[in-house]
C-alpha cells in the first residue's frame, strides 16, 4: 500500500488548492424590453419583464 513519504503542510497544500474557491461574477445582460443591465434568469429590476412578459408592475418615480 503506497504511503507518502512526507506530510504535506498546511500552506504547501493551501497553495496547491488556492484556484479552486474563487467564487466568479454573476452573470450579467441586457433587459429585452429596457436595455437595462439584469443577472440571467432573473426579473428585471427596472421594467418588471422576465422572459418577454410583464411580471411585475414597477411604479415610475
Amino acid at each position: 500500500m503506497a504511503v507518502p513519504a512526507r506530510r504535506v503542510s498546511k500552506a504547501r497544500r493551501d497553495k496547491r488548492r488556492n484556484n479552486l474557491w474563487k467564487i466568479s461574477a454573476p452573470a450579467i445582460e441586457k433587459c429585452p424590453q429596457c436595455g437595462e443591465y439584469k443577472r440571467a434568469h432573473r426579473l428585471c429590476p427596472s421594467c418588471g419583464y422576465y422572459n418577454g412578459r410583464q411580471v411585475v408592475a414597477v411604479e415610475e418615480d
